[in-house]
C-alpha cells in the first residue's frame, strides 16, 4: 500500500469522520497542531502523558491528538538531532557526539545511563522546543485551518439532509 492510502487511511478517514460528527474544523486543527508539536518533543517517552494532558486542559479531542502522536513517532526520532543541535547553539554548548538511533537506544535500553549521559543536551533541546514549538503549533493551526473548513463545507453539502430538517423546510 502506498505511504498516500496509508495516509488516507489512518489520517485523513478519522480526520473527516470527526468534522461528520459536529467537531469545528478550528477544534480539529488545534488538535492536530497541538498533537504535532507535542509530538516532537526531544524526551522519548513523554507524548502520551502530555498529549493526555494537553486534550484534558484544552477540551481536545483525545482520539485524534492520540493518532496524531502516534503517527508522528518517526518524526519524533527525525526531530531529536535538530532540537538538540538549536539547544547547543542556544546554550553555546559543545555538540553532542551522538547519532539520534544511538540516542534513542540508550534510551530505550539503559534509561538510568541516558539521564546522566543526556541531562544536560535534553534540557537545552527542550528550551530550544519551547521557543519554536508555539510558533510551529500557530503556523500548523493557521495551515490547516483553511483545508478542514474546505472539507467540512464540502461534507455538509455532500451530507444528507436530516428528516426533520427537510419536514421543516417543507
Amino acid at each position: 500500500m502506498s505511504p498516500f492510502a496509508l495516509a488516507k487511511r489512518w489520517l485523513w478517514q478519522p480526520v473527516l469522520e470527526q468534522l461528520t460528527q459536529g467537531l469545528s474544523p478550528e477544534k480539529i486543527a488545534l488538535t492536530i497542531a497541538i498533537g504535532l508539536v507535542i509530538s516532537v518533543i526531544p524526551v522519548i517517552g513523554a507524548t502520551t502523558i502530555l498529549c493526555t494532558t494537553a486534550a484534558i486542559a484544552l477540551r481536545l479531542n483525545q482520539p485524534v491528538i492520540q493518532l496524531i502522536n502516534y503517527l508522528s513517532a518517526p518524526l519524533q526520532v527525525l526531530c531529536l538531532l535538530p532540537w538538540i543541535r538549536a539547544g547547543e547553539v542556544m546554550f553555546r554548548q559543545e555538540p553532542l557526539k551522538l547519532s539520534p538511533m544511538e540516542i534513542v537506544k540508550v534510551v530505550t535500553t539503559s534509561p538510568l545511563e541516558a539521564i546522566s549521559t543526556l541531562w544536560t543536551s535534553t534540557i537545552h533541546a527542550v528550551a530550544a522546543w519551547a521557543v519554536a514549538g508555539p510558533f510551529l503549533g500557530l503556523a500548523l493551526y493557521f495551515l490547516l485551518l483553511p483545508v478542514l473548513r474546505i472539507a467540512s463545507a464540502r461534507l455538509a453539502r455532500t451530507r444528507p439532509e436530516a428528516p426533520s430538517q427537510a419536514l421543516d423546510a417543507g
